[in-house]
């Protein structure tokens, strides 16, 4: 069967890795230790990007649980400086996204993601107006790597399963798109991936 279609993570694979102060700058205004804001952030991150919190709530549960309650000014800061954390985008995939898209290929994202990343970058990045279908957790109470956002993908994308190629950058995502028929690569950069899809593409890439 060919493929119609290739899909890719957001974070740290059409964005570059989480930008490395983030955690330093977070910590600071919250005003704690930057190991402590490490180990917290991505405790109750499955229901942030299921969107079953906002941001302040997210920020409000996380650092409730390490004894610390700041004040809405500085939840409201800590939002947009999580936003701005993921907010790089790596040209290299975005340009190989551009040429699939003209080669002919649907291309699409599925991310887990927060509401206030995607609303804020939604209408100014460039790259989230290359996709033909995306499925962004937030929107969709559902996560990867849950066999229904798959399936959303496929819909979205007007596929099947053996049509689709996905590229994420963790293992667990990796696998279970294998296990429900999609051919999917562990990323490790735009190189790489335009190796792995060069024989799937008759010659179009």
């Amino acid at each position: 069967m060919s493929i119609k279609a290739v899909a890719f993570d957001y974070g740290g694979v059409i964005s570059l890795p989480q930008d490395e102060n983030a955690m330093r700058d977070l910590a600071s205004i919250a005003g704690i230790d930057a190991d402590l804001m490490k180990r917290i952030y991505w405790e109750e991150r499955h229901v942030y990007d299921r969107g079953l919190v906002d941001g302040g709530g997210y920020f409000r549960n996380i650092l409730a649980g390490a004894g610390c309650f700041p004040g809405d000014a500085a939840i409201e800061k800590m939002v947009l400086r999580d936003v701005q954390s993921w907010s790089r985008i790596n040209a290299e995939t975005e340009g190989l996204m551009n040429e699939l898209k003209q080669a002919g290929f649907k291309v699409g994202i599925l991310s887990n993601m927060v509401q206030p990343f995607l609303d804020t970058v939604r209408e100014t990045l460039p790259v989230f107006r290359i996709p033909d279908g995306s499925i962004y957790s937030c929107e969709v109470d559902t996560i990867k790597p849950e066999r229904r956002i798959y399936e959303l993908l496929l819909s979205a994308l007007g596929c099947e399963a053996g049509e689709l190629v996905f590229f994420d950058d963790t293992e667990i995502n990796v696998a279970a798109a294998e296990k429900f028929g999609i051919r999917a690569f562990l990323w490790r950069d735009a190189a790489a991936a335009r190796r792995e899809l060069e024989p799937l593409c008759a010659g179009r890439l």
